[in-house]
This record gives structure tokens, sequence and C-alpha cells, in this order.
């Protein structure tokens, strides 16, 4: 069984294709966009394969080291499209493949979905997902793939699952890194350090081995600035600029209370920023943040609220949120790193920017180097950043600042073995965790 290829946009004639049987083209589509004839040129096989929804990777007993991820299902299915209309393709950039750890889970649940609409990478986009789960998560990964299959996307050429991170890593131009183990009772955060620490130093190898050399990587999984660390030190070859740890849900956390604080519509607020981990030591920015284009100290008057309230409230709306239906925030979570997607491929808009914990090598601000913090980031909207200068950082963000940036060094120091250096003692002795999260 030959390995599968590249997935690139057709002009004329596509293919989606399995791994063992791809046409000249080498390209895939879903059927849905087009209104083709669905005349198949390897009927029977085709046929069978759809009437039963099965799925085109092995199933969980057969994925072995002699297996290799296939396509899945619908996505599988060779297609004549000679009558679909030219314009509608010619539109279209080329494939981008986005790789998502964790695909099973209750954030990928809703994220998949966003990304394969469209909603994420633009209307114009179409999208290869590769979804990585593990054994124990397989048939609910075949349930997924079969409501993205029922779902019938326009912009979703191919779906490819697996257990196997450098299968499913392969070619990959975004990574989506959002399976990590929860921290079961009694487990302290040096133990969930090392333990996902691992899980990511392994993701990392097999970024680096496979994947674009562009690869754009999003960590969720916690403790995710660490985590994201590990993965950037074990793939050498890969721009290091181009890990991310995801803050953008503190963000939009902090962007709702200042709006409900200030009586307006969170459209209104802009220039927040959130600073270090993400962690309890996270500092929400209101000294620098804008409301209706005024700073927001001179909106909210109530210093007591921004300096003694504002960051408790940010900081615990997650166990806030359980309490009222008893999960954790899983929808909001996937819209966060919807909209940290998106803030990287559409150009920022003038004078505002966004948060993203990214390399401190470099930064304007004195943060510790080698660390990944979450600071004020902008961009052209081609996948890359720029660091904001223009932001005022006065006595009280300063203290704060350093206490997590003291927190990062810290667990960096923890886990230095999972990347080949010689680390110091452990010495993460607080809780800082926040409420509400694994």
């Amino acid at each position: 069984m030959s390995s599968i290829s590249k997935v690139v946009l057709p002009t004329k004639v596509a293919v989606a294709k399995r791994s063992s049987s791809i046409n000249e083209s080498g390209v895939s589509v879903a059927p849905a966009q087009f209104k083709a004839s669905r005349a198949f040129l390897r009927s029977n096989a085709r046929s069978a394969s759809r009437q039963a929804l099965s799925v085109r990777a092995a199933s969980t007993e057969a994925l072995d080291a002699d297996k290799q991820l296939e396509c899945y299902g619908v996505f599988c299915t060779t297609y004549d499209i000679s009558n679909a209309e030219k314009e509608q393709q010619e539109t279209w950039k080329k494939t981008i493949n986005v790789a998502v750890s964790g695909a099973a889970g209750q954030i990928s649940n809703h994220l998949l979905f966003m990304i394969a609409s469209g909603e994420v990478f633009g209307k114009d986009q179409p999208i290869c997902l590769s979804m990585l789960g593990s054994e124990r998560s397989f048939n609910a990964l075949e349930g997924v793939a079969m409501e993205l299959e029922d779902s019938l996307y326009p912009l979703l050429r191919e779906v490819r699952i697996g257990i196997k991170a450098e299968e499913v890593f392969a070619g990959a131009d975004w990574a989506l890194l959002i399976g990590a183990k929860p921290r079961g009772p009694g487990m302290e955060r040096s133990d969930l350090l090392d333990i996902n620490g691992q899980i990511f130093a392994e993701q990392g190898k097999a970024l680096d081995k496979v994947a674009s050399k562009d690869v754009k990587v999003c960590v969720v999984g916690n403790p995710c600035n660490t985590n994201a660390l590990i993965a950037l030190k074990n793939a050498p070859s890969l721009n290091p600029k181009n890990f991310h740890a995801l803050t953008r849900l503190d963000e939009n956390r902090a962007k709702c209370q200042l709006a409900l604080k200030a009586g307006v519509f969170y459209t209104q607020v802009s220039n927040v920023t959130i600073w270090g981990n993400h962690s309890t030591t996270q500092v929400p920015d209101f000294v620098n943040a804008k409301i209706a284009g005024k700073p927001a100290k001179e909106v909210i008057s109530d210093d007591a609220w921004l300096q003694d309230d504002f960051t408790p409230v940010v900081q615990t709306r997650g166990g806030a949120l359980i309490k009222k239906w008893g999960r954790s925030s899983a929808a909001s979570t996937a819209v966060s790193i919807a909209d940290a997607i998106r803030s990287l491929v559409t150009p920022t808009p003038e004078g505002d920017w966004f948060s993203s914990a990214v390399l401190t090598d470099g930064n304007p601000y004195g943060v510790a180097e080698g660390i990944i913090f979450s600071m004020p980031c902008k961009s052209t909207g081609d996948g890359s950043y720029e660091l904001c200068e223009d932001v005022v950082i006065d006595d009280w963000l300063k203290e704060r600042i350093a206490k997590s940036e003291d927190e990062l060094v810290k667990e960096k120091e923890c886990v230095k073995h999972l990347f080949g250096e010689f680390g110091g003692a452990c010495e993460i002795t607080e809780d800082t965790m926040l409420p509400g999260e694994a």
C-alpha cells in the first residue's frame, strides 16, 4: 500500500483518491460542491464502500506498523466532474492540509466543522483534514469522519484518520495540537508537565520529520505554553516563530468582561493583551486596552475593579462555566482557536493587535528569552506575525508580567530533559492551573 500524495486543487478534473490508487493529476475533491454526474471510475468497489460508510483507514485492530494512513469514505471516491463550472474551481486557492490531534474530543467536535465550513481559513480555501486519535478513541474518530462526510461541505476535499502522528502529520500546513492527557487526582502540575511533555516531544519530532517546513503549529493541550516549547525544541528544522500556544480564549474572556463593565458591545473593545502563561499568573492587560477607541481606564473609572476584580473574573470564568452546566468550555475554546487562526490569515486592523503565546527571542519587552510567552502580535495575513512595540508597560503590569515570566522559566527547567538539555531542580510548588481546566 503506497503513501498518500499531497492534495492539490484541481482546475478541470479532480480525484479524491485512496492511497493505493492515485490518478495522474494527484488531486482530490468532494462531490458536494459540483453538479457533476456521479460516474464512478471504479464503481463496484467504491459504491460498496459508500453504502457501508466504511473507513478507508484500517480498523483499530489492524493499525499496525505495516499499515498506512488512508482517506475516508466518500473522500476516496473518484468522480467525473467534467461538467463542473470552470469558474468555481479557478477562484479557489490551493488545498491546505490541516492536521488536528485530539480529533475525537469535545473541542475538536466543534472546531472541525468550523474549519470544513470555511469559517476559519476562508470561503475560497479548500481543506484536507488529517485527524489524529488514539486506539481508545478510534471508533469515535470514525464517527467524526462520518459526520463530516454527511455534512457535504464543498470545501472539504479529503478526510484522513489515524493513530500515528508521523502518518497524520505528513505534509501538514497547519497542526492544531489539541489532544493531551487530563490531570488525574492528586497529580501535581510538574507531573502533568512531564507526562504531556512526552506527548508533545514526540509530536514535535513527527512534525519535524514529515510536515511542511512552513507548518504553523497551535498548541492547545495544557500546560500549553511549555508544551509548545517542548514541541518547538523537538522540531529543529522548523521555523520557531511558527509555534503558538493558545491564549485567545483568555483574550476573548477579557474583552467580554470589559464590554460588560463599560456597557458596550464587545466589538467596541480592542487592543486587549494577555501577557504570560496560560495559568493563574496570566496578566489580562487593561492598561493598553481600548473601548470605542478610548483608553479603557478612561471609560471605566473604577480602578479598584480593574486592578482587583478584572483579572480573577477572567481567570475563573472556566470554573464558573463548569458550575453552571457541568463540563468545560469546549465550544468557546474551539471558537478561540478559530479566532487565533483567522488573526494569522487575515490582516490585523490598523492600530489593533491580538494575543498569542510565542517564542520570546528578540522581544522588545525585556521578557526572558527562550520561553513561550503570550504577547501582543499583529499580522499581514500571510500566517506570520510581528510583536507590537507601541505598548505601555507600567509598574503595575511589569510586576505581574515578571511573576508569569518566572513561572515559565521554572517550567522550562522541569522539562529540559525532554529536548536534550540539562536542567536544574523542578521548583514548581504552586498549583496555577486555571479553574475548570484539566
